[in-house]
């Protein structure tokens, strides 16, 4: 298990991420949230009654870290 470090900012529906790797931001809701990373890609979350959630990451990394794709 790895450590990180992030560091949010919210102003309103609207949110900051900063961390090592960049900046990334967000906009959504409890039940609804859309992001971008800080490497390019986005980011859906769909939370559930029940404490379920649903979340899919669409489109590839932009950058250098794109080559060392694992799969």
């Amino acid at each position: 298990m790895g450590w990180g470090y992030r560091k949010s900012i919210k102003i309103g529906p609207f949110r900051i991420d900063l961390s090592p790797r960049g900046v990334g931001h967000g906009f959504g809701n409890r039940r609804f949230h859309v992001a971008r990373t800080p490497d390019g890609r986005k980011h859906v979350t769909v939370n559930l009654p029940g404490g379920f959630h649903v979340g899919r990451t669409i489109g590839r990394p932009v950058g250098r870290s794109s080559r060392y794709r694992h799969y």
